[in-house]
Protein backbone atom coordinates (compact mmCIF):
# COMPACT_ATOMS: atom_id res chain seq x y z
CA UNK A 1 0.00 0.00 0.00
CA UNK A 2 1.25 3.89 -0.71
CA UNK A 3 2.88 4.94 2.38
CA UNK A 4 2.50 8.98 1.39
CA UNK A 5 0.50 10.67 -1.29
CA UNK A 6 0.95 14.50 -2.74
CA UNK A 7 -2.40 15.70 -3.12
CA UNK A 8 -1.87 18.31 -6.67
CA UNK A 9 -5.09 19.47 -6.70
CA UNK A 10 -7.39 21.81 -4.29
CA UNK A 11 -10.93 22.30 -3.59
CA UNK A 12 -13.15 19.97 -2.81
CA UNK A 13 -11.77 17.01 -4.56
CA UNK A 14 -8.66 17.36 -2.43
CA UNK A 15 -10.75 17.20 0.86
CA UNK A 16 -12.13 14.05 -0.85
CA UNK A 17 -8.88 12.60 -1.89
CA UNK A 18 -7.32 13.52 1.77
CA UNK A 19 -10.49 11.62 3.18
CA UNK A 20 -10.14 8.82 1.58
CA UNK A 21 -6.43 8.44 2.64
CA UNK A 22 -6.87 9.00 6.25
CA UNK A 23 -9.36 5.92 6.22
CA UNK A 24 -6.37 3.87 4.78
CA UNK A 25 -4.30 5.19 6.96
CA UNK A 26 -2.25 6.82 4.34
CA UNK A 27 -0.40 10.19 4.94
CA UNK A 28 -1.36 12.92 2.96
CA UNK A 29 0.97 16.49 1.92
CA UNK A 30 -1.13 19.24 0.46
CA UNK A 31 0.36 21.11 -2.47
CA UNK A 32 -1.67 24.43 -2.42
CA UNK A 33 -0.90 28.31 -4.02
CA UNK A 34 -0.56 31.24 -2.02
CA UNK A 35 -4.04 31.87 -2.36
CA UNK A 36 -5.10 28.44 -0.92
CA UNK A 37 -2.97 29.14 2.34
CA UNK A 38 -6.30 28.88 4.30
CA UNK A 39 -8.31 26.04 2.44
CA UNK A 40 -9.55 23.17 4.19
CA UNK A 41 -7.27 20.94 2.50
CA UNK A 42 -4.65 22.57 4.41
CA UNK A 43 -6.46 22.63 7.54
CA UNK A 44 -6.63 18.46 6.75
CA UNK A 45 -3.73 17.03 5.33
CA UNK A 46 -0.89 15.79 7.57
CA UNK A 47 1.65 17.85 6.02
CA UNK A 48 1.55 21.27 3.52
CA UNK A 49 3.90 22.52 0.84
CA UNK A 50 3.37 26.05 -1.17
CA UNK A 51 3.91 25.58 -4.57
CA UNK A 52 3.20 29.26 -5.94
CA UNK A 53 1.32 32.34 -6.46
CA UNK A 54 -2.43 32.14 -7.01
CA UNK A 55 -1.83 31.30 -11.01
CA UNK A 56 -2.63 28.51 -11.79
CA UNK A 57 0.21 27.94 -14.41
CA UNK A 58 2.86 28.83 -11.99
CA UNK A 59 1.36 26.29 -8.77
CA UNK A 60 -0.88 23.89 -9.76
CA UNK A 61 -0.14 23.78 -13.40
CA UNK A 62 3.85 23.71 -12.43
CA UNK A 63 5.17 20.11 -12.72
CA UNK A 64 8.62 21.04 -11.34
CA UNK A 65 6.69 22.38 -8.26
CA UNK A 66 4.45 19.64 -7.52
CA UNK A 67 7.58 17.07 -8.46
CA UNK A 68 10.24 19.45 -5.81
CA UNK A 69 7.06 19.24 -3.44
CA UNK A 70 6.51 15.42 -3.37
CA UNK A 71 10.38 14.63 -3.47
CA UNK A 72 10.96 16.89 -0.35
CA UNK A 73 8.22 15.24 1.68
CA UNK A 74 9.16 11.78 0.51
CA UNK A 75 5.75 11.27 -0.89
CA UNK A 76 5.83 8.14 -2.94
CA UNK A 77 2.85 8.89 -5.05
CA UNK A 78 0.74 11.70 -6.12
CA UNK A 79 -2.64 11.69 -7.12
CA UNK A 80 -3.69 14.80 -9.11
CA UNK A 81 -7.68 14.83 -8.32
CA UNK A 82 -9.06 16.26 -11.44
CA UNK A 83 -9.05 19.04 -13.84
CA UNK A 84 -5.43 20.88 -13.94
CA UNK A 85 -2.67 18.11 -14.87
CA UNK A 86 -5.13 15.03 -14.04
CA UNK A 87 -4.67 14.29 -18.07
CA UNK A 88 -1.45 15.83 -18.53
CA UNK A 89 0.78 12.71 -20.02
CA UNK A 90 4.08 14.66 -19.50
CA UNK A 91 2.90 15.37 -15.94
CA UNK A 92 2.41 11.10 -15.51
CA UNK A 93 5.62 10.51 -17.41
CA UNK A 94 7.21 12.61 -14.93
CA UNK A 95 6.46 11.26 -12.16
CA UNK A 96 7.59 7.97 -13.44
CA UNK A 97 10.89 8.53 -14.50
CA UNK A 98 10.93 10.14 -10.47
CA UNK A 99 9.78 6.76 -9.18
CA UNK A 100 6.35 8.20 -7.89
CA UNK A 101 3.09 6.43 -8.69
CA UNK A 102 0.45 8.80 -10.67
CA UNK A 103 -2.85 7.61 -9.16
CA UNK A 104 -4.51 7.14 -13.11
CA UNK A 105 -3.40 5.48 -15.99
CA UNK A 106 0.28 5.62 -17.57
CA UNK A 107 1.16 8.56 -19.99
CA UNK A 108 0.79 6.93 -23.35
CA UNK A 109 -2.87 6.09 -22.15
CA UNK A 110 -3.72 9.69 -21.48
CA UNK A 111 -1.92 10.88 -24.43
CA UNK A 112 -3.83 8.30 -26.87
CA UNK A 113 -7.14 8.78 -25.56
CA UNK A 114 -6.65 12.18 -24.95
CA UNK A 115 -6.65 13.30 -28.87
CA UNK A 116 -9.87 13.20 -29.68
CA UNK A 117 -9.13 11.91 -33.31
CA UNK A 118 -7.04 8.70 -32.31
CA UNK A 119 -9.79 8.19 -29.27
CA UNK A 120 -12.72 7.78 -32.33
CA UNK A 121 -10.19 5.75 -34.07
CA UNK A 122 -8.88 3.54 -31.51
CA UNK A 123 -12.59 2.49 -30.28
CA UNK A 124 -13.95 1.98 -34.14
CA UNK A 125 -11.65 -0.89 -34.34
CA UNK A 126 -12.13 -2.49 -31.12
CA UNK A 127 -16.28 -2.37 -32.40
CA UNK A 128 -17.20 0.59 -30.24
CA UNK A 129 -19.70 2.74 -32.00
CA UNK A 130 -18.85 6.40 -32.61
CA UNK A 131 -20.35 9.31 -34.41
CA UNK A 132 -20.23 9.86 -38.49
CA UNK A 133 -17.29 12.53 -38.67
CA UNK A 134 -14.30 12.95 -40.31
CA UNK A 135 -11.74 9.98 -39.37
CA UNK A 136 -9.06 12.11 -38.43
CA UNK A 137 -7.80 15.67 -37.63
CA UNK A 138 -9.43 18.17 -39.96
CA UNK A 139 -6.46 19.80 -42.79
CA UNK A 140 -8.39 22.76 -43.60
CA UNK A 141 -11.82 24.04 -44.04
CA UNK A 142 -12.27 22.84 -47.63
CA UNK A 143 -11.93 19.35 -45.72
CA UNK A 144 -14.24 19.66 -43.24
CA UNK A 145 -17.33 20.79 -45.99
CA UNK A 146 -15.91 17.87 -47.80
CA UNK A 147 -17.24 15.43 -44.72
CA UNK A 148 -19.97 17.31 -43.88
CA UNK A 149 -21.74 16.81 -47.36
CA UNK A 150 -20.98 13.31 -46.91
CA UNK A 151 -22.39 13.20 -43.36
CA UNK A 152 -25.17 16.15 -43.64
CA UNK A 153 -25.80 19.27 -41.89
CA UNK A 154 -25.83 20.13 -38.65
CA UNK A 155 -22.08 19.26 -38.33
CA UNK A 156 -19.74 20.16 -34.81
CA UNK A 157 -16.40 21.18 -34.49
CA UNK A 158 -14.65 19.91 -31.74
CA UNK A 159 -10.71 20.34 -30.56
CA UNK A 160 -8.92 17.48 -31.18
CA UNK A 161 -6.92 17.56 -28.23
CA UNK A 162 -9.37 19.20 -25.51
CA UNK A 163 -12.28 18.74 -23.61
CA UNK A 164 -14.67 20.23 -20.91
CA UNK A 165 -17.23 21.66 -24.05
CA UNK A 166 -14.65 24.28 -24.72
CA UNK A 167 -14.13 25.14 -28.26
CA UNK A 168 -17.02 23.34 -29.59
CA UNK A 169 -18.97 25.11 -32.40
CA UNK A 170 -22.74 23.66 -34.14
CA UNK A 171 -22.49 24.53 -37.99
CA UNK A 172 -26.30 24.03 -39.48
CA UNK A 173 -25.04 24.73 -43.15
CA UNK A 174 -22.20 25.52 -45.23
CA UNK A 175 -22.17 28.95 -44.82
CA UNK A 176 -22.29 29.20 -41.18
CA UNK A 177 -19.44 26.00 -41.24
CA UNK A 178 -16.92 28.13 -42.82
CA UNK A 179 -17.51 30.91 -41.25
CA UNK A 180 -17.34 29.16 -37.65
CA UNK A 181 -14.26 26.91 -38.83
CA UNK A 182 -11.41 29.83 -38.24
CA UNK A 183 -13.37 30.59 -34.94
CA UNK A 184 -13.16 27.32 -33.41
CA UNK A 185 -9.47 26.72 -34.57
CA UNK A 186 -8.71 30.17 -32.74
CA UNK A 187 -10.94 28.97 -29.33
CA UNK A 188 -8.99 25.70 -29.61
CA UNK A 189 -5.57 26.96 -29.85
CA UNK A 190 -6.22 29.82 -27.00
CA UNK A 191 -7.49 26.95 -25.07
CA UNK A 192 -5.64 23.94 -25.83
CA UNK A 193 -2.53 25.57 -27.39
CA UNK A 194 -3.17 23.73 -30.65
CA UNK A 195 -5.72 24.06 -33.14
CA UNK A 196 -6.30 20.91 -34.48
CA UNK A 197 -10.11 20.08 -34.85
CA UNK A 198 -12.65 17.08 -35.61
CA UNK A 199 -15.87 17.15 -37.49
CA UNK A 200 -19.06 15.07 -36.06
CA UNK A 201 -22.32 15.00 -36.94
CA UNK A 202 -24.41 16.98 -34.51
CA UNK A 203 -27.03 15.11 -32.53
CA UNK A 204 -29.63 17.76 -31.17
CA UNK A 205 -31.87 15.39 -29.14
CA UNK A 206 -29.36 12.98 -27.29
CA UNK A 207 -28.81 11.73 -24.03
CA UNK A 208 -25.13 12.34 -22.44
CA UNK A 209 -24.14 9.12 -20.62
CA UNK A 210 -21.16 7.76 -19.45
CA UNK A 211 -20.10 4.31 -17.69
CA UNK A 212 -17.77 4.48 -14.82
CA UNK A 213 -15.08 1.88 -15.07
CA UNK A 214 -12.21 0.55 -12.87
CA UNK A 215 -9.37 -1.65 -14.06
CA UNK A 216 -6.02 -2.91 -12.51
CA UNK A 217 -2.49 -3.93 -13.75
CA UNK A 218 -3.77 -7.25 -14.38
CA UNK A 219 -6.19 -7.29 -16.74
CA UNK A 220 -9.18 -7.39 -14.21
CA UNK A 221 -11.99 -4.57 -15.60
CA UNK A 222 -15.43 -4.02 -14.28
CA UNK A 223 -17.99 -1.07 -14.94
CA UNK A 224 -20.13 0.50 -12.39
CA UNK A 225 -23.18 0.95 -14.40
CA UNK A 226 -24.48 4.74 -15.85
CA UNK A 227 -24.13 8.07 -14.80
CA UNK A 228 -26.89 10.28 -16.90
CA UNK A 229 -25.42 13.65 -17.45
CA UNK A 230 -27.88 15.38 -19.91
CA UNK A 231 -28.51 18.55 -17.74
CA UNK A 232 -26.29 20.77 -19.37
CA UNK A 233 -25.19 24.31 -20.03
CA UNK A 234 -22.91 25.84 -22.31
CA UNK A 235 -21.40 21.76 -22.46
CA UNK A 236 -20.73 22.14 -18.82
CA UNK A 237 -22.70 19.21 -16.19
CA UNK A 238 -25.32 20.68 -13.88
CA UNK A 239 -26.82 17.89 -12.28
CA UNK A 240 -25.89 14.36 -12.84
CA UNK A 241 -27.68 11.23 -11.66
CA UNK A 242 -27.74 7.03 -11.44
CA UNK A 243 -29.30 5.43 -12.94
CA UNK A 244 -30.53 7.02 -15.99
CA UNK A 245 -34.22 7.45 -16.45
CA UNK A 246 -34.40 6.17 -19.60
CA UNK A 247 -31.52 3.32 -20.00
CA UNK A 248 -33.51 0.12 -19.52
CA UNK A 249 -31.26 -3.34 -18.72
CA UNK A 250 -30.43 -4.10 -21.94
CA UNK A 251 -29.13 -0.53 -23.00
CA UNK A 252 -26.89 -1.08 -19.96
CA UNK A 253 -25.78 -4.39 -20.37
CA UNK A 254 -24.64 -3.53 -24.10
CA UNK A 255 -23.16 0.08 -23.21
CA UNK A 256 -21.21 -1.86 -19.94
CA UNK A 257 -19.95 -4.33 -22.31
CA UNK A 258 -18.94 -2.10 -24.96
CA UNK A 259 -16.99 0.04 -22.57
CA UNK A 260 -15.18 -2.76 -20.86
CA UNK A 261 -14.23 -3.69 -24.29
CA UNK A 262 -12.77 -0.18 -24.84
CA UNK A 263 -10.81 -0.74 -21.71
CA UNK A 264 -9.43 -3.99 -22.98
CA UNK A 265 -8.29 -2.91 -26.04
CA UNK A 266 -6.22 -0.05 -24.47
CA UNK A 267 -5.44 -2.21 -21.58
CA UNK A 268 -6.22 1.04 -19.52
CA UNK A 269 -5.35 0.97 -15.60
CA UNK A 270 -7.21 2.59 -12.75
CA UNK A 271 -10.74 4.59 -12.47
CA UNK A 272 -12.04 5.84 -15.71
CA UNK A 273 -15.18 7.01 -17.76
CA UNK A 274 -15.95 6.34 -21.04
CA UNK A 275 -18.54 8.94 -22.57
CA UNK A 276 -21.19 7.75 -24.73
CA UNK A 277 -24.49 10.22 -26.55
CA UNK A 278 -27.17 8.08 -26.28
CA UNK A 279 -30.38 9.09 -28.93
CA UNK A 280 -33.94 8.18 -28.67
CA UNK A 281 -34.08 4.82 -30.35
CA UNK A 282 -31.39 3.71 -28.28
CA UNK A 283 -28.47 4.33 -30.59
CA UNK A 284 -25.44 4.94 -28.81
CA UNK A 285 -21.81 6.48 -29.50
CA UNK A 286 -18.73 6.79 -28.46
CA UNK A 287 -17.48 10.70 -27.87
CA UNK A 288 -14.50 10.39 -25.31
CA UNK A 289 -12.93 9.11 -22.46
CA UNK A 290 -11.62 10.89 -19.38
CA UNK A 291 -8.37 9.37 -18.32
CA UNK A 292 -8.98 10.56 -13.94
CA UNK A 293 -12.14 10.50 -11.34
CA UNK A 294 -15.01 12.33 -12.26
CA UNK A 295 -16.51 15.38 -10.59
CA UNK A 296 -19.96 13.73 -10.48
CA UNK A 297 -18.02 10.17 -9.02
CA UNK A 298 -19.99 10.54 -6.17
CA UNK A 299 -23.63 9.40 -7.74
CA UNK A 300 -21.76 6.22 -8.70
CA UNK A 301 -20.23 5.72 -4.91
CA UNK A 302 -24.07 5.60 -3.80
CA UNK A 303 -25.37 3.49 -5.64
CA UNK A 304 -22.84 0.78 -5.60
CA UNK A 305 -21.18 1.24 -2.45
CA UNK A 306 -17.76 1.50 -4.20
CA UNK A 307 -15.78 4.14 -2.97
CA UNK A 308 -13.62 4.92 -6.24
CA UNK A 309 -11.08 7.07 -4.77
CA UNK A 310 -9.65 4.49 -3.05
CA UNK A 311 -9.62 2.27 -5.54
CA UNK A 312 -7.87 4.33 -7.32
CA UNK A 313 -5.36 4.66 -4.97
CA UNK A 314 -5.54 0.69 -4.16
CA UNK A 315 -4.75 -0.24 -8.05
CA UNK A 316 -2.21 2.67 -7.81
CA UNK A 317 0.12 0.82 -5.44
CA UNK A 318 -0.48 -2.29 -7.73
CA UNK A 319 -3.33 -4.08 -6.09
CA UNK A 320 -5.36 -5.93 -7.63
CA UNK A 321 -8.86 -5.42 -8.01
CA UNK A 322 -11.20 -8.19 -5.87
CA UNK A 323 -14.35 -7.22 -7.43
CA UNK A 324 -15.83 -8.79 -10.56
CA UNK A 325 -18.76 -7.82 -12.59
CA UNK A 326 -21.24 -9.73 -10.94
CA UNK A 327 -19.78 -8.44 -7.53
CA UNK A 328 -21.72 -4.45 -8.63
CA UNK A 329 -24.70 -4.57 -7.15
CA UNK A 330 -27.01 -1.15 -8.10
CA UNK A 331 -29.04 0.11 -5.42
CA UNK A 332 -31.49 2.87 -5.49
CA UNK A 333 -31.32 6.10 -6.97
CA UNK A 334 -28.74 8.80 -6.61
CA UNK A 335 -28.68 12.74 -8.04
CA UNK A 336 -25.76 15.21 -7.50
CA UNK A 337 -26.08 18.95 -7.49
CA UNK A 338 -23.25 20.84 -8.24
CA UNK A 339 -23.80 24.16 -6.31
CA UNK A 340 -21.19 27.26 -7.76
CA UNK A 341 -20.39 30.91 -6.60
CA UNK A 342 -22.67 32.10 -9.61
CA UNK A 343 -25.34 34.62 -9.97
CA UNK A 344 -27.94 32.84 -11.99
CA UNK A 345 -29.35 36.00 -11.87
CA UNK A 346 -26.87 37.84 -13.87
CA UNK A 347 -25.71 35.11 -16.45
CA UNK A 348 -24.50 33.01 -14.02
CA UNK A 349 -21.60 35.59 -13.68
CA UNK A 350 -18.75 34.10 -11.24
CA UNK A 351 -18.64 35.64 -7.86
CA UNK A 352 -15.40 35.50 -5.38
CA UNK A 353 -15.08 37.08 -1.63
CA UNK A 354 -15.68 35.69 1.92
CA UNK A 355 -18.47 33.25 3.02
CA UNK A 356 -19.71 34.69 5.99
CA UNK A 357 -22.20 31.78 7.11
CA UNK A 358 -22.44 28.22 5.89
CA UNK A 359 -24.64 25.48 6.86
CA UNK A 360 -24.31 22.04 4.71
CA UNK A 361 -27.75 19.99 4.69
CA UNK A 362 -27.65 16.46 6.25
CA UNK A 363 -30.20 13.78 7.21
CA UNK A 364 -31.10 10.41 5.76
CA UNK A 365 -29.38 9.88 2.40
CA UNK A 366 -27.87 12.88 1.72
CA UNK A 367 -23.95 13.49 1.33
CA UNK A 368 -22.05 17.12 0.87
CA UNK A 369 -18.65 17.18 -1.14
CA UNK A 370 -17.61 20.50 -0.06
CA UNK A 371 -14.62 22.43 0.79
CA UNK A 372 -16.58 25.64 2.67
CA UNK A 373 -16.27 26.65 5.95
CA UNK A 374 -17.85 30.09 7.83
CA UNK A 375 -15.31 32.71 7.22
CA UNK A 376 -13.53 31.17 4.53
CA UNK A 377 -12.56 33.70 1.33
CA UNK A 378 -13.08 32.21 -1.86
CA UNK A 379 -10.20 33.01 -4.43
CA UNK A 380 -10.85 34.89 -7.79
CA UNK A 381 -8.26 32.70 -9.69
CA UNK A 382 -10.12 29.39 -9.99
CA UNK A 383 -13.42 27.32 -10.33
CA UNK A 384 -15.97 28.39 -8.89
CA UNK A 385 -17.37 25.33 -7.50
CA UNK A 386 -18.05 25.14 -3.75
CA UNK A 387 -19.99 22.17 -2.96
CA UNK A 388 -21.48 18.88 -4.44
CA UNK A 389 -24.85 17.90 -3.23
CA UNK A 390 -25.71 14.73 -3.50
CA UNK A 391 -28.67 12.39 -2.23
CA UNK A 392 -29.86 9.08 -2.80
CA UNK A 393 -33.02 7.22 -2.28
CA UNK A 394 -35.23 3.83 -2.79
CA UNK A 395 -36.35 5.25 -5.77
CA UNK A 396 -35.72 8.42 -8.28
CA UNK A 397 -38.55 9.85 -6.86
CA UNK A 398 -37.52 9.65 -3.20
CA UNK A 399 -34.06 10.92 -4.18
CA UNK A 400 -35.06 14.51 -5.40
CA UNK A 401 -37.80 14.95 -2.97
CA UNK A 402 -35.02 14.21 -0.63
CA UNK A 403 -32.63 16.71 -3.07
CA UNK A 404 -35.27 19.52 -2.31
CA UNK A 405 -35.26 18.99 1.31
CA UNK A 406 -31.17 19.14 1.32
CA UNK A 407 -31.41 22.52 -0.81
CA UNK A 408 -33.79 24.15 1.36
CA UNK A 409 -31.06 23.39 4.04
CA UNK A 410 -28.55 24.56 2.98
CA UNK A 411 -27.14 28.12 3.73
CA UNK A 412 -24.21 29.60 2.03
CA UNK A 413 -24.33 33.61 2.42
CA UNK A 414 -21.70 36.47 1.64
CA UNK A 415 -21.60 35.46 -2.04
CA UNK A 416 -24.44 34.69 -4.25
CA UNK A 417 -24.65 30.70 -5.35
CA UNK A 418 -26.75 28.50 -7.85
CA UNK A 419 -28.74 26.93 -5.18
CA UNK A 420 -32.28 29.30 -6.00
CA UNK A 421 -31.35 27.75 -9.48
CA UNK A 422 -30.82 24.21 -8.62
CA UNK A 423 -34.28 24.50 -6.28
CA UNK A 424 -36.21 25.67 -9.56
CA UNK A 425 -34.98 23.20 -11.36
CA UNK A 426 -35.71 19.66 -9.02
CA UNK A 427 -38.95 21.13 -9.23
CA UNK A 428 -39.21 21.73 -13.00
CA UNK A 429 -42.21 19.13 -14.08
CA UNK A 430 -39.90 17.88 -17.50
CA UNK A 431 -37.27 17.47 -15.19
CA UNK A 432 -38.60 15.57 -13.17
CA UNK A 433 -40.36 13.06 -15.86
CA UNK A 434 -36.77 12.59 -16.76
CA UNK A 435 -37.90 13.25 -20.51
CA UNK A 436 -34.70 15.59 -21.10
CA UNK A 437 -31.30 15.71 -23.74
CA UNK A 438 -28.91 17.54 -23.82
CA UNK A 439 -30.59 20.69 -25.07
CA UNK A 440 -33.31 21.01 -22.60
CA UNK A 441 -31.53 23.29 -20.03
CA UNK A 442 -30.54 26.38 -22.74
CA UNK A 443 -34.37 26.41 -23.17
CA UNK A 444 -36.10 26.10 -20.28
CA UNK A 445 -33.39 28.70 -19.03
CA UNK A 446 -35.16 31.75 -21.01
CA UNK A 447 -38.49 30.43 -19.38
CA UNK A 448 -37.08 30.39 -15.80
CA UNK A 449 -35.46 33.77 -16.34
CA UNK A 450 -38.71 35.24 -18.11
CA UNK A 451 -40.63 33.88 -15.40
CA UNK A 452 -38.12 35.12 -12.94
CA UNK A 453 -38.47 31.96 -10.88
CA UNK A 454 -35.33 32.07 -9.15
CA UNK A 455 -33.00 34.66 -8.13
CA UNK A 456 -31.87 36.53 -4.55
CA UNK A 457 -28.54 35.23 -2.38
CA UNK A 458 -29.19 31.72 -0.48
Amino acid sequence: MLHKVLVANRGEIAVRIIRACQEMGIRTVIAYSEADRDSLAVRLADEAVCIGPAAPARSYLNPPALISAAMITGCDAIHPGYGFLSENAYFAEICAECNLAFVGPDAETIRRMGDKAVGRRTMQASGVPIIPGSDGELRNADEAIDVARTIGYPVLLKPSGGGGGRGMRVANDEAELLKTYPTARSEAEAAFGRGDLILEKYLPRVRHIEIQVLADAYGNAIHLGERDCSMQRRHQKIVEESPSPMVNSDLRARMGTAALRGVETIRYVNAGTMEFLVDPDGNYYFIEMNTRIQVEHPVTEMVSRIDLVKWQLRIASGERLTLNQKDVRMRGHAIECRINAEDPVRDFLPSAGEVEFYLPPGGPGVRVDSHLYAGYTLPSAYDSLLAKIITWGDDREEALERMRRALHECIITGIPTTIPFQMALIDDYVFRSGDISTGYLAEMLRKWKEQALFGGES
